[in-house]
């Protein structure tokens, strides 16, 4: 894995996220599962695209992006998952970051394969 700290702040999730070219962020929010008995064994990630562009119809949608509100004229565009990382006291860790990993190659590699990639350089 080639990521480094992210510059881009997420509007929702305080702490850092990273990214490989600095299109695709990735955030963790590990408190997402703090209110049910097994929370500790879940954690959800967001790949945040932080631009106000409109995406072509076959990037949007739950297999890719939704929309995020930033401000009243301004939105993001986001994919998240809620990945289980622990099965009891079996530990899936390596299965989830190759996971993280693959996920983000495919949305980035949709983004590159879009016209809206000449929006973002």
């Amino acid at each position: 894995m080639d990521y480094h700290k992210s510059n881009v702040k997420h509007p929702n999730i305080p702490e850092d996220g990273l990214t490989t070219e600095d299109i695709l962020h990735l955030y963790f929010d590990v408190s997402t599962g703090n209110d049910y008995p097994d929370g500790d064994e879940w954690f959800s990630i967001e790949y945040l695209l932080p631009y106000n562009v409109k995406l072509p119809d076959r990037l949007k949608g739950p297999d890719y992006f939704t929309t995020l509100a930033v401000s009243e004229a301004k939105h993001y565009w986001r994919h998240r998952e809620l990945l289980r990382f622990k099965y009891g006291k079996s530990k899936k860790l390596a299965e989830s970051l190759e996971y993280i990993d693959k996920k983000y190659k495919e949305l980035s590699k949709a983004i590159h394969d879009s016209p809206v990639i000449n929006q973002l350089k």
